[in-house]
């Protein structure tokens, strides 16, 4: 597998907090094939589409997946909910001494762990179900926000278009976006349309010694969704997609020349040397080396010319990560 560059980061410029104003993070807008990069502020980001684009987002909405608890036996205990199995039982990272078989509460909540999976996560079964269960949990903000969540974040760790329940991680991507930005786009004829790729733990992992297999994510592109994007292919369209999960979940639903309807998961990894069917462009954050995310902006963008954009960004102190500023790829 192809190495992605490493890069280092001060520790100033991992974004702590949202802008309270989404539109006015900075953006740094590479053109890939003129290798030439321009910065901006997002809201400006209407100079850089056209009538005839076609913008993707992702209708993703995180849930409080994060959960504080204590063991019966004392000590601390967190989980990170990444899958549910069935009304009451989950697949989670588990932070803590554990071992199968104990029990940790909060409150009249009570979770058993019950068996490790291969992968390192483990089955949890609770006492109660989603609706009940959701009400014990925090938004799980990334590890590298190094505070607890705030009411703040319960309004901007979500995008304005979020609606489907399923993520433990926010479509960054999308943060910078305000209903009156996106109605200006739509008056100026660009089609906006809706998918959802569930961020799941391949969103937040890692890759560590050539590992191939980044987990599974769950998707859905309804009929409507997967017609306009075929019918705008055809008549040279750009189809502009908003947020690297966007981006799996269109090159995975390419069957046989068309992008098709469906539900289901994808365990889709798109490093340097992917083949791009579907997306000609990329808005997204600035992201961890070795994520999954990077492998995926620097296959899109080629990676020197991503490689020289970061170390433009971290020059002129740019915000980065969840809450930081944003990148075009055209």
């Amino acid at each position: 597998m192809e190495e992605i560059f490493k890069f280092e980061l001060p520790k100033e410029l991992i974004a702590q907090f949202p802008l309270k104003e989404r539109e006015k993070a900075r953006l740094m807008v590479v053109y890939k094939h003129k290798k030439e990069i321009k910065e901006d502020i997002f809201e400006n980001i209407g100079n850089y589409l056209d009538e005839k684009d076609i913008l993707v987002l992702n209708d993703t909405k995180v849930i409080p997946a994060r959960f504080k608890l204590k063991k019966m036996t004392g000590g601390k205990l967190e989980l990170l909910l990444i899958e549910q199995i069935d009304e009451k039982k989950w697949k989670a990272i588990v932070k803590g001494k554990i071992k199968e078989g104990i029990e940790a509460y909060k409150e009249d909540l009570i979770c058993k762990i019950i068996n490790k999976n291969e992968n390192g996560s483990f089955i949890c079964e609770f006492n109660k179900n989603w609706e009940e269960l959701k009400n014990y949990g925090e938004i799980p903000l990334p590890p590298y926000i190094k505070r607890e969540p705030e009411e703040e974040d319960k309004i901007y760790y979500q995008t304005v278009y979020a609606k489907k329940n399923g993520s433990i991680a926010a479509p960054t991507a999308g943060l910078h976006f305000t209903e009156d930005l996106l109605n200006r786009l739509k008056n100026k004829g660009i089609k906006i349309l809706f998918i959802t790729l569930h961020m799941g733990w391949s969103s937040i992992k890692i890759l560590k010694n050539n590992e191939l297999n980044v987990g599974k994510e769950y998707l859905e592109i309804n009929e409507e969704v997967a017609e306009e994007i075929n019918k705008g292919k055809k008549e040279n369209k750009r189809i502009i997609a908003v947020g690297t999960g966007t981006v799996r979940a269109l090159e995975s639903a390419y069957k046989e020349g068309k992008l098709i309807s469906c539900k289901g998961y994808t365990q889709l990894f798109i490093k340097p040397g992917y083949k791009f069917k579907v997306v000609d462009g990329l808005i997204t954050n600035f992201h961890l080396p070795n994520s999954t995310h990077l492998y995926l902006v620097c296959a899109f963008g080629e990676k020197e010319i991503v490689k020289k954009a970061y170390e433009i960004a971290i020059e002129k102190k740019y915000r980065f990560y969840s809450y930081g500023d944003s990148m075009m790829i055209i």
